[in-house]
């Protein structure tokens, strides 16, 4: 099992964030310029869950099952179910000031069926791209309320 340790600063109050980070959408693969598809089944104040659909490491149509358990007013944690992987997720939201947060995220994935295993370099790599991501549009929306 690969475990995944990583921590983004946001330039925003911790409830902004916390609000902003759990407001799922099936709009949020744009934001980081995803072709996956997201169908949301369940959004409450306790519980999201989610069916994404993507383009496999082998090229064919994948399915994920993701369930968030959200803990307001600063934690959350996702179990995903696919057929390459299973991977839990938890969040931790911590107040640096005012206007500054620090999430902090522990992801633990155990793979399936997939032909070539990504190294934790390159599944690291790619959560930071991500993550940048979605910090970047979180400021710039905190920036314009």
């Amino acid at each position: 099992m690969d475990v995944l340790k990583i921590s983004k600063t946001i330039n925003a109050p911790l409830k902004f964030a916390y609000t902003w980070l759990t407001d799922f959408s099936e709009e949020d693969p744009k934001i980081t310029g995803s072709k996956s598809q997201r169908t949301i089944l369940e959004k409450s104040k306790k519980k999201a869950v989610y069916v994404i659909n993507y383009e496999g490491s082998d090229g064919k149509l994948k399915t994920v099952v993701n369930v968030v358990t959200l803990s307001p007013p600063d934690a959350w944690h996702l179990d995903q179910f696919g057929i390459e992987d299973n991977e839990t997720g938890d969040y931790k939201l911590v107040k640096l000031g005012k206007n500054k947060t620090r999430i902090d995220m522990v992801f633990k994935e155990k793979w399936k069926n997939i032909a070539k295993i990504p190294s934790i370099k390159e599944q690291a790599r790619h959560t930071n791209e991500i993550w940048d991501k979605y910090v970047a549009a979180l400021e710039k929306d905190h920036s314009n309320s």
